[in-house]
């Protein structure tokens, strides 16, 4: 069954998108989107060390993108407005990595693929790191689900009950690295925070409660890389960018619905 190219790039989409899910209901929650974009841009240096080093990418993203966020979080609070800090942080380790890559004149790199994901291309190894990195990623996120709850919706509570809400921010941080890490073979790290924050938005009008969310937003999205692949397919487009137009139907036809109840 794994031999089928098209089985393999689906079973990827649907691991990302159940690993991004619960990722994403906090990245909504804690309106983090540009710190997921941020995160997610600096995967491109994180691939160009990697090339230059002759190291495995998968780690050198993670630390480039647990780099990119050490270095926002110290930064926060100095004078700069968090949106315009993480646009400075963003697209400079975006531009760096993309040049870094451009000087690697020994190495033959496809960085399309890695700029917007080359999920079609996906094998055994490859399924079986995005599935053991998203299994990783929601482990994490379940163990510390109620801590980072209560970390999100009241700090002064969270500290109250004993949880340290900085040290919560660090754990949501190594799991966005990873994520990041997973996602970029399915949709690459210019999509990346879409496929974060586009089901989660889609699946916040649904429902009442946190859980709730997090599982409507992980069938959604589950549901986009099914259907952006089989888009793909029929239409001959790329098929990390007909993911996220999926996504994105499906949160124009949610925020409609939603519309329509409330009157």
């Amino acid at each position: 069954m794994l031999d089928d190219f098209m089985v393999r790039a689906a079973l990827a989409g649907v691991g990302v998108a159940l690993a991004a899910a619960p990722m994403g209901c906090f990245v909504v929650w804690r309106r983090m989107a540009y710190f997921g974009e941020a995160t997610a841009h600096a995967a491109v240096l994180g691939v160009a060390l990697a090339l230059a080093f002759s190291l495995p990418i998968l780690p050198a993203v993670i630390v480039a993108a647990l780099a990119m966020s050490s270095a926002v979080t110290a930064l926060r609070g100095r004078g700069y407005a968090m949106d315009t800090l993480l646009g400075v942080m963003a697209h400079s380790a975006l531009a760096v990595g993309l040049v870094a890559v451009a000087m690697l004149s020994n190495v033959r790199l496809d960085l399309m693929a890695f700029l917007f994901g080359d999920i079609l291309a996906v094998n055994r190894m490859d399924l079986a790191t995005i599935w053991l990195g998203g299994l990783g990623v929601a482990g994490l996120i379940l163990w510390r689900w109620s801590a980072l709850i209560l970390s999100t919706l009241n700090p002064d509570l969270a500290r109250a009950s004993g949880i340290d809400p900085r040290r919560e921010e660090v754990w949501l941080t190594l799991a966005l690295a990873l994520m990041v890490a997973v996602a970029i073979k399915v949709v690459g790290v210019l999509l990346i925070a879409a496929m974060l924050v586009i089901p989660a938005a889609a699946a916040r009008p649904l429902v009442r409660t946190p859980e709730a969310m997090a599982v409507t937003a992980a069938i959604i999205g589950a549901l986009s890389a099914l259907g952006g692949l089989y888009g793909a397919y029929w239409f001959d487009t790329p098929a990390g960018p007909s993911i996220v137009c999926c996504a994105s139907l499906a949160f124009a036809a949610t925020t409609v619905i939603s519309g329509l109840i409330r009157r």
